[in-house]
């Protein structure tokens, strides 16, 4: 889709994705190496209780899954940035993700007519359906024609 074909309201919503054990470590090794990410029995003593995937492992996932949609990816012309990331509830070794996002505003560029900025609010749930995380991005996607 390009900028013109979104309107307010449209909404969204990603198949799932399964994060393993070693998909949390390894990650969390490179980006995020705190115990309760990447040391059993460190996080066994955490007030988490267990091994949980990093905050930004779970925002990570969800825009991949989001590019993947390809809603937008066709036009993409990249992103001045997000606001209110939030994290619920830990994401576990063998929890499923999925999104769900809404576009919450749209304007057309003045300087540029080939783009506009589509501001769209993201919710990720895992497989019970809670909400583990959200955050809002500005889109900068191109125009048609």
């Amino acid at each position: 889709m390009f900028f013109d074909d979104f309107e307010d309201g449209m909404r969204f919503e990603t198949p799932s994705r399964r994060l393993t054990l070693d998909d949390i470590t390894e990650f969390a090794r490179r980006w995020d190496n705190q115990p309760f990410h990447t040391d059993a029995a460190a996080a066994e003593t955490s007030p988490f209780g267990g091994i949980i995937a990093s905050g930004f492992h779970t925002i990570l996932t969800a825009f991949g899954l989001a590019l993947d949609s390809g809603v937008w990816a066709e036009s993409s012309m990249g992103s001045p940035g997000m606001e209110n990331v939030q994290w619920f509830i830990p994401v576990r070794p063998g929890d499923s993700l999925r999104v769900e996002f809404e576009v919450i505003g749209t304007r057309a560029s003045a300087s540029r007519p080939d783009r506009g900025r589509v501001v769209m609010q993201y919710d990720v749930f895992n497989q019970n359906d809670e909400k583990v995380a959200a955050y809002r991005a500005t889109h900068i996607l191109r125009r048609k024609g």
